[in-house]
C-alpha cells in the first residue's frame, strides 16, 4: 500500500499536462492533477484555439472584402458583429474546457484547484483563497506552462498582452503590436484582415528571424502589401504614455524622444516566459537555466531532483502543444507500463505552422542550418514560386497576385530531405503528411517518385527542379520507381 495521496501529481491542467494524467490513469495508477486557472491551459483559452478562430474571421473579411468581386460576385455589405463573434468563441472554448474537466473525472483523476508549490520532494501545498491542503506523490510532473513577459519600463500598464487581446470587447480602430515571434505576426495579421489600421514593431530589421530566410523575407513584402506597417530595427520599447483622448503614444529606444506613433490599443508580445517562480523549486533541487527560467531536463524529461519531471512551455524546448502532448504521454508509458522504460519523444523534425497571413509551414533545417551542420558542397536546394490557381481568374497584373513559395533543403548524395518550408494558401494543411514522409527519411527521389495531384499547391512539393532552373537542365534525379506501385509490405 503506498503511503503517498497519489502515485501521480501533475501540476497544470493544460494540454500536456491533462495527457500526461489520462494515459497514467490507463495504466491504472492514482492521479490528481492541480490546476490554478482554467482547464486546458494557454492553448485551448488564450492561445491555439481562438486565435485560429480569430485566424479564420480575418480570413473570411478579407475575402468577402477583396476576392470575391474578382469570381464575378457583386461587394458583399458585410459588417463584422465583433461582440457576437466574441460571444460564440468564448462560449465555444468554455465548451472545450468542460470537455477537458469532464474527461478528467471520467479517468478517475482528482481535481484540485489551487496554486502549487514545493514543500518536499513529494509534498505539494496547494492554496486556494486562504486554505492550504498539503497533498503527497510518489511522482510529480509540473506542467505549468508560461505567460507573456512584460518589461519593467514605465506605462505598461496601457498596454495589453496577447492574453488580453482575447479579452477586447470591440476591435480598435488603430493598433500597435510589438514583437517578431510567432504571437505577434499571428496577432498583426488577425487586426489588419479585421481592417484595424495595424503596425508591428520589430527589434531587428525583420519578423520571425529565425525562420529559413527566404520565408521570413516572403512574409515581410506580404505583409507590407497587406497594408501592415513595419518599424524596423526599434531595439524594443522605451516608454508608453496615455493622452488625454485615451490613445496611447509609444516610445522607441532607438527612437530617442519622438514616439513612433499612438493607438487605440498597444499589443505587446514578444513572447513568454516559464511559469516556475511560484513553484518553490529550489526547495527540492530542480534546477532552472540561468536567465530564463525554464526547467532543465534530459531527453526524459526528467529534472535535476529524482522521481519530479518537468515538460511543454515550462522547460522551453518545443513550446507547441502536440509536442507537450506526445511528451507528456510518453512520459506516463516510461513511468508506468512495463518495458517501455526507454519511451521517451523526439524533439528532431517537429512540424509547425504560424497562421500568419498567408500561413506558413516549415518542418527541419533552414538553409542555413543545413550548411553550418552538413557543408555548402553538400547542400541542393529546391524552389518554387507560384500564384496558386485561387487567384487565376483575379483582375490584376500577374507580378501583383499573391505568391507561393517553397523550398526543400535536401543534403548528402541521397538527397535526404533535411527542411521543408512553405509559404502560401493552405499551407497549414499541407504539411503533415510531407513530415509523415520526413521522419521516414524521404530523399528528393522518392518526392519525385510520388504522383502530383493536380491542381493543387502541394503538388509542387514533388514537381520542383532546382532553383532557377528545370529538371531538365539540371538533369535533377527523377526516380525509376514514378508511378510504380508502392513496395508490399512482409507479413
Amino acid at each position: 500500500m503506498s503511503s503517498y495521496d497519489f502515485d501521480f501529481l501533475v501540476i497544470g491542467g493544460g494540454s500536456g499536462g491533462i495527457a500526461s494524467a489520462k494515459r497514467a490513469a490507463i495504466h491504472g495508477k492514482k492521479v490528481a492533477v492541480v490546476e490554478r486557472a482554467r482547464w486546458g491551459g494557454t492553448c485551448v483559452n488564450v492561445g491555439c484555439v481562438p486565435k485560429k478562430i480569430m485566424y479564420q474571421a480575418a480570413t473570411l473579411a478579407e475575402q468577402m472584402k477583396h476576392d470575391v468581386t474578382h469570381y464575378g460576385f457583386e461587394q458583399p455589405q458585410v459588417k463584422l458583429d465583433y461582440q457576437l463573434m466574441k460571444k460564440r468563441r468564448d462560449a465555444y472554448i468554455l465548451k472545450l474546457d468542460n470537455i477537458y474537466e469532464n474527461g478528467l473525472a471520467q479517468a478517475g483523476i482528482t481535481k484540485i484547484i489551487g496554486d502549487a508549490s514545493f514543500i518536499d520532494p513529494h509534498t505539494v501545498a496547494i492554496v486556494l483563497d486562504e486554505t492550504v491542503q498539503n497533498v503527497t506523490a510518489d511522482k510529480i510532473l509540473i506542467a505549468v506552462g508560461g505567460r507573456p513577459m512584460l518589461p519593467d519600463i514605465p506605462g505598461m500598464e496601457y498596454t495589453i498582452t496577447s492574453d488580453g487581446f482575447f479579452e477586447m470587447e470591440e476591435l480598435p480602430t488603430k493598433a500597435i503590436v510589438v514583437g517578431a515571434g510567432y504571437i505577434a505576426v499571428e496577432l498583426a495579421g488577425v487586426l489588419n484582415g479585421l481592417g484595424v489600421d495595424t503596425h508591428l514593431v520589430v527589434r531587428k530589421h525583420k519578423a520571425l528571424r529565425t525562420f529559413d530566410d527566404d520565408i521570413s523575407d516572403h512574409l515581410d513584402k506580404e505583409m507590407t502589401r497587406q497594408g501592415i506597417t513595419i518599424h524596423r530595427n526599434t531595439n524594443g520599447l522605451s516608454k508608453i504614455e496615455l493622452q488625454p483622448d485615451g490613445k496611447k503614444k509609444v516610445f522607441m529606444v532607438t527612437e530617442g524622444m519622438n514616439p513612433i506613433g499612438d493607438a487605440d490599443i498597444v499589443l505587446y508580445a514578444p513572447g513568454r516566459i516559464p511559469n516556475t517562480e511560484p513553484l518553490s523549486l529550489e526547495k527540492v533541487g530542480v534546477e532552472v537555466l540561468p536567465g530564463s527560467g525554464y526547467i532543465k531536463v534530459d531527453d526524459f524529461q526528467n529534472t535535476t531532483a529524482e522521481n519530479i519531471y518537468a515538460l511543454g512551455d515550462v522547460c522551453g524546448k518545443v513550446e507547441l502543444t502536440p509536442m507537450a502532448i506526445a511528451a507528456g504521454r510518453r512520459l506516463a508509458d516510461r513511468l508506468f507500463e512495463e518495458g517501455k522504460e526507454l519511451s521517451k519523444t523526439s524533439y528532431e523534425l517537429v512540424p509547425t505552422v504560424v497562421f500568419s497571413h498567408p500561413t506558413i509551414g516549415t518542418i527541419g533545417m533552414t538553409e542555413k542550418e543545413a550548411v553550418d551542420k552538413y557543408g555548402e558542397a553538400n547542400i541542393k536546394v529546391y524552389k518554387s514560386k507560384f500564384p496558386n490557381l485561387y487567384y487565376g481568374i483575379f483582375q490584376m497584373d500577374s507580378d501583383d497576385k499573391p505568391k507561393t513559395f517553397m523550398k526543400l533543403v535536401c543534403a548528402g548524395k541521397e538527397e535526404l530531405v533535411v527542411g521543408l518550408h512553405i509559404i502560401g494558401m493552405g499551407a497549414d494543411e499541407m504539411l503533415q503528411g510531407f513530415g509523415v514522409a520526413m521522419k521516414m527519411g524521404a530523399t528528393k527521389a522518392d518526392f519525385d517518385s510520388c504522383i502530383a495531384i493536380h491542381p493543387t499547391g502541394a503538388e509542387e512539393l514533388v514537381t520542383m527542379g532546382l532553383w532557377g532552373t528545370s529538371p531538365q537542365e539540371t538533369g535533377a534525379k527523377v526516380s525509376p520507381l514514378m508511378g510504380a506501385p508502392p513496395p508490399e509490405p512482409t507479413l
